[in-house]
């Protein structure tokens, strides 16, 4: 049987380099409305943590969590080399005023937290403002990753007709409009690179949530201005990461489930494609975490 076994190799000119890597990175989200057990996050990381870089507490998840229990969270996620991002939660604290970002930022630099995340769109706060939460979060030693999105706006757009005693007028098909400026985002995203920031996040709503939807020209653009090392992309699916992978190769950025990690490590191998066994050995348990 041990011939069987095909171990993974990372070899920086066909896949990309070991950890800590500076593409290629495969970042995972917690449970968003459930805590994930110390247990079960030991495993993931036991299992596979050799492909995984990142751990984001997702959606503020942190913030309603005890801070030992964040704390040993962050502890085991660096005893396997994986960086750990807070979530968009930083919008909450604006109303609290000035200082209060600051005690954030050094709150989470105390729980062990490498990395976090700006969600420009929901702080909706001056450029200049965000530039300086950037030099902030840079000043005390930690990770910014400003993160923005795209946004297009639906609407029903009614045919013309009679209607009179409460006759139907069937709608037509939505039409979409852009209502944000990509070349304003990518200047933003460009000055925050600039100040300081470590990378940029791209959310999955509008442009690569569904695989039939991408905007392809949209992220070309982001790519080709911004390079592939500087930016990460929200995959919210197995068949989107599957596009990107093939358009963009193994060293593209990609933030993810954690319950997809194995099948982008197997589509980002060079040989390996989809033949799991070549990661595992054919008779690893590692096939429960699909």
């Amino acid at each position: 049987m041990a011939g069987y076994y095909v171990w993974k190799s990372f070899s920086e000119d066909e896949d990309r380099q070991e950890k800590p890597r500076r593409y290629g990175v495969t970042e995972i989200r917690s449970p968003e409305y459930s805590i994930m057990r110390h247990d079960a996050l030991q495993d993931i990381l036991e299992s596979i943590g050799e492909f995984v870089d990142g751990l984001k507490f997702y959606g503020g998840s942190h913030s309603l969590m005890p801070k030992d229990f964040v704390k040993e969270i962050t502890d085991l996620a660096h005893r396997h080399d994986v960086y750990v991002s807070t979530g968009d939660w930083a919008e909450h604290l604006l109303r609290k005023g000035p200082s209060a970002f600051k005690h954030y930022v050094e709150e989470c630099k105390n729980l062990g937290f490498d990395t976090i995340e700006l969600n420009a769109a929901s702080l909706k706060i001056p450029e200049e403002s965000l530039l300086r939460f950037v030099r902030l979060i840079k000043s005390v030693g930690l990770k910014a990753k400003p993160q923005f999105s795209v946004k297009f706006e639906g609407a029903d757009i009614p045919t013309a007709g009679n209607r009179a005693f409460g006759a139907y007028v069937a709608p037509v098909q939505k039409n979409y409009e852009i209502v944000e400026d990509v070349d304003l985002l990518i200047r933003r995203a460009e000055r925050c690179l600039e100040a300081g920031a470590d990378m940029i996040m791209i959310d999955a709503d509008d442009v690569c949530k569904y695989a039939e939807d991408l905007r392809t020209d949209i992220i070309a653009k982001i790519i080709g201005r911004l390079g592939l090392e500087k930016t990460m992309f929200e995959a919210s699916n197995a068949k989107t990461s599957e596009w990107f992978v093939k358009r963009y190769g193994p060293k593209v950025n990609l933030f993810i489930d954690h319950s997809q990690a194995m099948n982008l490590e197997c589509l980002r191998g060079s040989n390996l494609g989809r033949n799991h066994a070549s990661v595992l050995g054919l008779d690893s348990s590692l096939y429960l975490l699909r």
